[in-house]
């Protein structure tokens, strides 16, 4: 079988039935996601659109981008993902309903979030959320987790807008009310780091409601659990709190609509363990991002990222080479399809090839071999040209270890021929 009658019969076809598997495998294959997220947060002064800000600067460095939504906060969010105007959002623990909102999928919960509850110092203590009935409360923004979180207490404590007065103000706002005495509590749902509470806490003339029956609410409100704010973990210069305060803490949650793409889903997770995994204040170093505390269904891919770290492709490649090589997984098929009669037909084609090297000298020789009754000058000149044969031989033709048997065959019958042709030259003397 000559080089080119192989070549039509095993590898032609095997690089046709290859091609038409591409094309079929190529079509169940999904295609790459537009490197784009939006992220619905809370106020520009707001921790969560703070920690947006450091996840869209880690996205932006992936060729990610991060478009930050600012909102009330965790309601509003809630209705942002659930209408499909953001991927991803903040969302307090406890506001999700999971029966009524069955198109947002959690996340992860990235770290915890106390409630404080100051009150206007005036001589005297409170600990019982009850004593503030009649007073003049901020609950939070519309549409905040504050809001959401502080209306089920009150309630629970009897407090309502019948004996009480409720005001809807934000976090700012409620601060400088309640720091200018036009207010004489507010509830406020946030991180410790938060530049509110530290100047409520630093402000002699406010005091952080130390918390009663927490194991109470801890059993009433299955998001919430109960934390403990030591004396001096704020400031220990300035000695704040100047006590321990029993507090409730709720988590900062991560969700996503319901859909969205994975890879998108798995480089943004890569990004905020970056951000949430060292230590705090109530926070173990690597405790978060964490599956713990969380409303709604789990996203598939979420779950798989948090409890197995990255894959053995994104520890050897950068993440988004290792995301097209494993989009590419299902190719495997029509390559082993191709390979398989390529790697049957390639040995068949060396040992065509390198034997042809050997046997092109053959035809010469049989040219040159005493077959007739020759004249001496003719015997003479065939011997001449043996020699040539020989020394071209040698010099030209190399071939593998393997095939040296055939290589000396060829010197041996070039020899022969020639000692046959030399007898025959001495025959006419």
């Amino acid at each position: 079988m000559s080089v080119f009658q192989m070549m039509f019969k095993v590898i032609f076809p095997s690089i046709l039935a290859a091609v038409l598997m591409f094309y079929i495998t190529s079509i169940f294959i999904e295609p790459a996601p537009k490197k784009e997220l939006t992220i619905a947060t809370g106020s520009k002064n707001s921790n969560y659109y703070k920690v947006a800000l450091k996840y869209k600067k880690l996205l932006a460095k992936e060729n990610v981008k991060l478009n930050i939504l600012s909102t009330s906060g965790s309601v509003e969010n809630l209705g942002l993902i659930s209408s499909q105007k953001a991927d991803i959002a903040f969302v307090q623990a406890g506001v999700i309903d999971s029966n009524e909102n069955t198109n947002v999928e959690s996340l992860a919960s990235i770290y915890y979030e106390p409630l404080w509850i100051f009150y206007k110092n005036a001589g005297y203590t409170i600990e019982y959320i009850v004593e503030l009935i009649g007073k003049k409360i901020s609950i939070g923004s519309i549409g905040s987790g504050t809001q959401y979180l502080a209306i089920q207490m009150l309630i629970d404590n009897g407090i309502t807008t019948d004996n009480t007065d409720l005001m809807m103000l934000s976090s700012e706002e409620s601060k400088e009310k309640l720091l200018r005495g036009e207010i004489d509590a507010m509830f406020l749902v946030s991180s410790p780091k938060s530049q509110s509470v530290s100047e409520l806490l630093s402000d002699p003339s406010v005091e952080l409601l130390n918390l009663k029956r927490v194991k109470a609410y801890n059993q009433k409100y299955n998001f919430l659990l109960s934390v403990t704010l030591y004396e001096g973990t704020i400031d220990l210069y300035k000695n704040l709190p100047s006590e321990d305060k029993n507090l409730l803490a709720t988590t900062a949650n991560l969700v996503c609509k319901k859909g969205l793409n994975d890879e998108l889903i798995r480089i943004f997770l890569k990004q905020i363990k970056k951000v949430h995994t060292s230590e705090s204040i109530f926070e173990n170093a690597k405790q978060f991002p964490s599956l713990m505390n969380l409303d709604t269904l789990i996203n598939d891919e979420a779950q798989n990222y948090l409890t197995n770290g990255d894959s053995w492709l994104e520890s050897i490649f950068p993440f988004w080479i290792a995301s097209h090589i494993d989009r590419l997984k299902l190719l495997i098929i029509p390559l082993l399809t191709l390979l398989f009669p390529l790697f049957k037909g390639i040995l068949p084609l060396y040992t065509w090839t390198i034997r042809s090297k050997i046997y092109k000298w053959y035809k010469r020789l049989e040219s040159l071999e005493y077959t007739k009754i020759l004249t001496q000058e003719e015997i003479h000149e065939h011997i001449k040209e043996l020699y040539e044969l020989k020394r071209e031989v040698q010099e030209q033709t190399k071939v593998p270890l393997s095939y040296k048997g055939e290589y000396y065959n060829l010197l041996l019958h070039i020899d022969l021929v020639s000692k046959e042709l030399q007898l025959k030259h001495t025959s006419f003397n």
